[in-house]
Order: structure tokens, then sequence, then C-alpha cells
């Protein structure tokens, strides 16, 4: 059982903007390995800091197939470069459970980020990769991806989730 607890929409933690991380630290090299616990527990493909109530810019992630790992810890991530060219892809969140929808992103992305290892990098990411880090860096930003959907398909998205958190809360 993982350390960490994902955090469930609405939450006001969810909506603030995280701080950036100047030192890499045990203590964050912990919390990244915790939180890819936490994020493959869940089934998830990626997950932020914010959403285990922790408001620093650190993101994991992994959208390889099943059975190969291929683990990325993103430190301070930011996007230098979009395509102009979308895609839509049915998104999902560990802080929304059982709720997708199609969201429209740039096709392919490049990020600048420091590695765990403490370099700094840059990286093309296409396909749900790319899906993946805009997600991702959305919740850095206080941003949750049904933004990108209508008011009223939001609140009825949130009632749901009010609802969801009352039934986990009598089960405790």
């Amino acid at each position: 059982m993982s350390k960490l607890s994902i955090i469930i929409h609405p939450d006001p933690r969810l909506k603030k903007v995280a701080s950036p991380i100047t030192n890499i630290t045990d203590r964050i090299k912990q919390l990244s390995a915790d939180m890819l616990e936490a994020m493959y527990e869940a089934s998830g493909v990626g997950l932020a800091a914010p959403q285990v109530g922790i408001t620093k810019r650190l993101v994991v992630m992994d959208c390889s197939n099943e059975g190969e790992k291929k683990e990325l810890i993103l430190i301070n991530p930011e996007i230098v470069w979009s395509s102009e060219e979308n895609v839509s892809f049915e998104e999902g969140c560990l802080s929304i459970p059982d709720v997708r929808e199609e969201i429209s992103r740039p096709m392919s992305v490049q990020v600048q980020f420091i590695g765990i290892d403490n370099t700094r990098r840059e990286e093309i990411f296409d396909g749900l990769w790319a899906t993946c880090i805009q997600h991702e860096i959305d919740h850095l930003n206080g941003k949750l991806f049904i933004d990108y959907l209508g008011p009223m398909k939001r609140s009825s998205i949130t009632r749901k989730m009010i609802k969801l958190k009352k039934q986990l809360n009598r089960k405790k």
C-alpha cells in the first residue's frame, strides 16, 4: 500500500499553483519514488505532487506499454514549444476517478526540466506522452482537465466527485 494518498476533486489544494523546487534533496528523491508507487498502484500514467497534497513542481510519468517500465521524473517542467497540430485523447485523472472526457491538446510539446540526477534536460514528447505531460503541468498550475469542459459538464462531474468523497468517508 502506497504511503501517499491521492487527493480527490474538489479540494482547494488542487487549485493552487505549485512552487519551484530549488534543491533536489533526499526528501524530494523519496517523494518521487513514493509518487511513482502511488501512480502505479492507482493504475495511472502520470501524477503531479499537488495531487498528493504537496505544492511543489514535481511530476512522475510512465506512459510505456504494459510490462516495460519507462519512468520519468520531471522537476520544474516547463513547455517551451507546442506543435500547431492538436490531437484529442480521452483523458482521465487520478484525482477525478472514473471520469473520462475528450480533450484536445497539442500533438507534440518540447519540455525543459531537471532530472532527479540534477541535470537540466529538454525533451520532445509526442502522442500519449505529450498529452500526459501537458495534463500534469496543468496540475502544477492549479488546473484540472475538466477546466477545459463547459460549465454544466464540469459542475456535473464536481457533484459526482462530492458524492464519491462522501461515500469514501463513510467507509473510513
